[in-house]
């Protein structure tokens, strides 16, 4: 049987390549006495659908990271070694996938790589932050504490999206019908109405009733070369904020629209106050950690300043002055960050900031989805009473005219 596979040398150097034995274990101990720290040992045969397919499907879902992080702790806590755990975890996952990946950071760990090595081969998947903690708990010693906070870190994560996405449910829903109904009236009951008023003659119409018309005539012209449109301009959308530019632009509208952009700030400062809080207390170098930071905050504004931060401290500045000189982040936390500095306190004012922004924006997003509806519900009723205006005025006139 031929395999594919990755390695390292213990120089550092990855190596990938194909191997022949009669097993994956087999091909797992050929490669372990030429020296090389094994990740994957793959069957040549489950290529395509590795590179191709897999790739898509294996990244797992919250709630399958959640479980697993926890359910490690609580092995490793009751003394199960690492790679029986992994094995143990590997069968018991729901998605097919994520058994693959839990799969191969166990053959990486039993060809002889640490955990944190191991899920370094999968950070797209679990994560800088996630991957950093764990091998900060593997010097420290600490591992079962680490893994219960970051099961309880990523928890936390997924009730605040919830909660966001709680909010945008209703709006986004009360906008999708007024769409969808506007389109079904544009393409059926208007077309009928525009032949009742030719066959009755009625020449004087409504502005309301005559822009109807006009927008219903241009949608029924129209209809595919619209659709085709607003794909091409979703699809080029969707192209330029991948772009490094584009998704500068991007996260700098997020966090400029009004009332929206002061939530996602309040979100994004209390993300960038948790992770390095977390970071500095678990004995991360805090070069390291600001660098690990502008990859969790998942802003590319906030990354940029967190950077810049990186490079003052290494010509000898400190981290609040390069966070004074940029207005996305409020005077409080540049104040803040600057007593914990002089105090030695840093970690302590972080999580203060971190539960203060983090309330901030929950309260904002309540009250957001309280404005919104009034708001919806008054549009909603400009938009019928227009359709109804435009639909019903005509008719009133063919029966005063009879």
């Amino acid at each position: 049987m031929k395999f594919n596979y990755q390695a390292k040398t213990t120089s550092g150097s990855a190596i990938e390549g194909q191997i022949e034995a009669p097993s994956q274990d087999q091909a797992i101990v050929s490669l372990q006495q030429k020296g090389l720290f094994v990740f994957s040992v793959i069957e040549l045969d489950d290529v395509f659908f590795k590179k191709d397919l897999f790739a898509f499907a294996a990244k797992p879902s919250n709630k399958d990271l959640v479980l697993f992080t926890r359910q490690l702790a609580t092995l490793i806590d009751a003394d199960v070694p690492l790679l029986e755990g992994l094995e143990i975890l590997g069968r018991q996952a729901e998605r097919e996938s994520f058994h693959r990946v839990i799969s191969e950071v166990r053959t990486a760990v039993e060809g002889g790589a640490t955990l944190s090595i191991a899920l370094h081969e999968h950070e797209k998947i679990f994560g800088a932050f996630y991957v950093s903690l764990i091998r900060v708990g593997e010097v420290s010693g600490k591992m079962q504490e680490t893994l219960l906070y970051l099961a309880d870190y990523l928890e936390h994560i997924a009730a605040l999206n919830s909660k966001i996405r709680g909010a945008l449910f209703y709006p986004a829903f009360v906008l999708s019908a007024m769409i969808a109904i506007a389109i079904l009236m544009m393409t059926t009951v208007v077309p009928q109405l525009i032949a009742i008023i030719k066959d009755s003659g009625v020449t004087e119409l409504p502005i309301t009733t005559r822009i109807l018309i006009a927008v219903s005539a241009f949608i029924n012209s129209y209809f595919i070369h619209i659709i085709i449109g607003l794909i091409v301009i979703m699809g080029a959308f969707i192209y330029y904020i991948r772009t490094p530019g584009g998704k500068r632009v991007w996260d700098g509208l997020k966090i400029s629209v009004p009332r929206f952009g002061k939530i996602a700030r309040n979100l994004y400062i209390a993300r960038f106050a948790e992770t390095l809080a977390m970071l500095i207390r678990a004995g991360v170098p805090i070069l390291e950690s600001i660098d690990i930071t502008s990859d969790v905050v998942g802003n590319e504004i906030y990354r940029a300043i967190l950077l810049e931060a990186k490079t003052a401290i290494k010509d000898g500045g400190t981290l609040s002055d390069t966070l004074q000189r940029h207005k996305e982040f409020p005077p409080l936390v540049s104040a803040m960050v600057t007593t914990g500095e002089k105090t030695g306190r840093t970690e302590y004012m972080l999580a203060t900031l971190q539960k203060f922004y983090k309330t901030e924006a929950e309260n904002d997003i309540q009250n957001l989805s309280q404005l919104i509806e009034p708001i919806l519900i008054l549009l909603l009723g400009i938009g019928v009473g227009g359709l109804v205006s435009a639909i019903l005025l005509p008719i009133y006139s063919l029966v005063n005219a009879g």
